[in-house]
C-alpha cells in the first residue's frame, strides 16, 4: 500500500477519496493510458487532436512553440480531459523551455559560477512563473548530475557542476523557487550521468561508482532531496552495475538501463532511499533503452519494475498495444499498473488539479502571460550573466581589448548549430559599436590566406582573433569538440598563429575547449549563448566590467599544458 498521507504527497481524506474513487472509476484501458507522457512537438488542436486521439494519457510534454500557442493547446489539453493532465517541459535554463518568448536565464553551469543560490533560486522562479503562464505545471529539472567527466557532450554544462555540495544547495534553491509558483518538479538523472563520456541517447551509458563512491557523492545529493520531499523523480537510460550487483549477489555481465532495472528503481530508489514519489523514465525512444532491451518486454517492463511513467513512445499506437499486450499476458502485474495510476493521481491531488479544474484556474488568460519575460526577470537574467561569465585564463595579459590596440579582428564561431548567426551577428554588431573592424572567418574565401599566406603578412591583416565556441550542449552529438577547417594540419582556422597575433578563446557552450586549444592563452566560458552573456563578455573584454565567475568545473581537463 502507497501511504498518501505520507510524505511527499500529504494528502488529506478527501483527496485521497478522489485518488481512490478516480482510479475505481477507471477501465483497465484508461489506467494503462495513464501511464504515459507523450511528446508534443507541435501545439495546435488539430495536431493535438491527430497525436493523442482518443487516449486518455496521464501527462505530455510540451517542446518549444510561441507562448499564445502553447497557451492555448495546454488549456484545450485540460479541456478535453477527464482527469487533469500533467504537462510538462525542460524547464532548465527559464521560460525558454517552453515558449519561444522565455526567458533565458541561463544553464545551470552559468548559474553555479555565479556561486550564489539567489540566483539558483531565481532559475527556479522564472521557469515556475512563466511555464505556470502558459499552463506548464511540471518541471523536468533540475538536472543533479554531477559533471565528473569533461569528455561527456550531454551533462556538461546543463549541470550544477563537479561539486556534490554545491548541486545540493544550487538544486535545493532552484526546487524552492520553482514551487513557489505551483509547479512541481523532477530530480533527475537517477542514478546519476557525468561518470561516463557517452550519451544515453546514443546508447546506455554507464555509472560505474563502487556504491561507497556513489553514495558519497550522488547518493548525497539524492538522499538529501528526498528527505526534503521530492515528490518525482526521472530516472535514465544508465547503467549502474554496482546496484545491480547489490541486489543479485554476483557481478553484472549484462548492461541494464536503470530505466528497466526492478533493482535500481525499485531495491534502490524507493528501497534504499525511501523514494514515495512519482517515478518517471526519460525519454522511451532513447538509444540507450532501446537497444539493450525488446521493446515489447521494456514499455510494460518500465512500469513492472518500477516507473510509474513511460515518456515519450517510439510509436505511440504500438507502444500503448505493447504496454496492454503486458497487462493481459501478465507481465505487467495488474497491482503494479494500480499503484502507478495511484501515483500519478496522487500527484495531481497534491498539487490540487482536481480543484483547479471545477473552479476554472486550471485555464490560464492572456493576462498571465505578462509575466513572460518581465523586466524583473530580464535584470535577473542581466545579473546572473555578469556575475557568471567566467575568466579562465589570461597569462599574456591581453585583456582588455581596445580599438586603439586591436582594431582589425578576425572573428570566427565555431560550431555548426542554428544559433550561429545570432550569435555571429550579435558579437559583430557589439564590437563594430566599439570602433573594431571586424571580418568574418569564411573557408570558402579566406581558406587560402590561412594556407599560404606568409606568417608576416597575415600578422599585417589582424590585429586580433576572437573565437567564439558555439559548440551547444546537444543530445545526439557524440562529442562536444572542436572541428577544423584544415588541410595538411597547416592552416585555415586551426590556431597557427596564437604566438604571432594575439589570440582569444570565448566558449558560449562547451566550458572544456581548453582540451584542443591549449596555445591559446586568453579563455573565457560563458557557459550558454544567451544575449545577456554575449552583451556580459563583451562588456567584461573591454575592460567596463570585471570578471566575477568561478568555474564549477576543471576548465583545464586535468591537462598540464592548458594552463599555460
Amino acid at each position: 500500500m502507497i501511504d498518501l498521507k505520507a510524505k511527499p504527497f500529504y494528502l488529506d481524506d478527501s483527496q485521497i477519496a478522489w485518488v481512490e474513487q478516480t482510479l475505481a472509476d477507471m477501465t483497465e484501458d484508461e489506467k494503462a493510458e495513464q501511464l504515459f507522457c507523450p511528446l508534443l512537438q507541435f501545439v495546435s488542436k488539430e495536431f493535438i487532436d491527430q497525436t493523442l486521439g482518443s487516449y486518455r494519457f496521464g501527462a505530455v510534454m510540451m517542446r518549444v512553440n510561441g507562448a499564445e500557442q502553447t497557451q492555448d493547446a495546454c488549456n484545450y489539453l485540460q479541456e478535453k480531459s477527464r482527469v487533469p493532465v500533467l504537462i510538462a517541459a525542460n524547464f532548465e535554463d527559464g521560460g525558454n523551455g517552453i515558449m519561444k518568448e522565455g526567458t533565458y536565464m541561463g544553464r545551470q553551469m552559468l548559474i553555479a559560477a555565479t556561486d550564489e543560490e539567489e540566483q539558483a533560486y531565481r532559475l527556479g522562479r522564472i521557469c515556475g512563473d512563466e511555464g505556470s503562464a502558459v499552463g506548464a505545471n511540471w518541471a523536468f529539472a533540475p538536472v543533479l548530475d554531477l559533471d565528473l567527466n569533461y569528455l561527456n557532450p550531454i551533462t556538461n554544462v546543463r549541470t550544477y557542476g563537479n561539486d556534490p555540495d554545491r548541486v545540493i544547495r544550487m538544486g535545493r534553491q532552484y526546487i524552492k523557487g520553482v514551487s513557489e509558483s505551483g509547479m512541481i518538479y523532477s530530480i533527475k538523472h537517477f542514478p546519476g550521468d557525468g561518470v561516463d563520456y557517452r550519451d544515453q541517447h546514443l546508447m546506455t551509458s554507464a555509472n560505474t561508482m563502487n556504491l561507497e563512491e556513489w553514495e558519497n557523492t550522488y547518493g548525497r545529493i539524492y538522499r538529501t532531496m528526498i528527505e526534503e520531499g521530492a515528490i518525482t523523480a526521472m530516472v535514465g537510460h544508465v547503467a549502474m552495475p554496482a546496484m545491480e550487483e547489490f541486489f543479485d549477489g554476483k557481478p553484472c555481465e549484462k548492461v541494464i538501463p536503470a530505466s528497466n532495472s526492478r533493482n535500481i528503481m525499485t531495491g534502490y530508489l524507493r528501497g534504499e532511499l525511501g523514494f514515495n514519489g512519482l517515478i518517471s523514465t526519460d525519454a522511451s525512444p532513447m538509444v540507450g533503452l532501446l537497444s539493450n532491451t525488446v521493446r515489447r518486454e521494456s514499455v510494460p517492463d518500465a512500469i513492472e519494475n518500477g516507473a510509474d511513467v513511460l515518456l515519450f513512445t517510439k510509436d505511440l499506437d504500438e507502444d500503448i498495444r505493447y504496454m496492454k499486450e503486458g497487462i493481459r499476458n501478465g507481465r505487467l502485474s495488474r497491482k503494479r499498473l494500480d499503484e502507478a495510476v495511484t501515483r500519478i493521481l496522487a500527484v495531481k491531488a497534491a498539487m490540487h488539479l482536481p480543484e483547479k479544474k471545477a473552479d476554472g484556474s486550471i485555464f490560464r488568460t492572456r493576462e498571465d502571460l505578462k509575466v513572460v519575460s518581465c523586466e524583473e526577470h530580464q535584470r535577473w537574467a542581466r545579473e546572473c550573466a555578469d556575475k557568471g561569465v567566467t575568466l579562465v585564463k589570461d597569462t599574456v595579459q591581453l585583456l582588455p581589448v581596445s580599438p586603439e590596440k586591436h582594431r582589425k579582428v578576425l572573428l570566427e564561431i565555431l560550431g555548426d548549430f542554428d544559433s550561429n548567426d545570432r550569435v555571429k551577428a550579435q558579437f559583430t554588431e557589439l564590437l563594430t559599436k566599439e570602433g573594431f573592424e571586424v571580418t568574418e572567418y569564411v573557408p570558402e574565401t579566406l581558406e587560402t590566406i590561412f594556407q599560404n599566406s606568409a606568417v608576416e603578412d597575415f600578422k599585417k591583416l589582424y590585429d586580433l582573433v576572437i573565437y567564439i565556441g558555439n559548440i551547444e550542449n546537444a543530445s545526439n552529438k557524440t562529442t562536444a569538440r572542436i572541428n577544423w577547417h584544415t588541410l595538411f594540419g597547416a592552416g585555415n582556422n586551426i590556431p597557427w598563429f596564437a604566438q604571432e597575433v594575439p589570440t582569444l578563446f570565448i566558449s558560449v557552450g562547451n566550458p572544456y575547449h581548453l582540451q584542443d586549444v591549449p596555445m591559446i592563452h586568453t579563455y573565457i566560458n560563458g557557459y550558454c549563448h544567451s544575449p545577456h552573456v554575449i552583451e556580459a563578455v563583451v562588456e567584461k573584454i573591454l575592460g567596463r566590467s570585471e570578471f566575477q565567475g568561478v568555474s564549477p568545473i576543471d576548465p583545464f581537463c586535468g591537462l598540464w599544458d592548458t594552463r599555460f
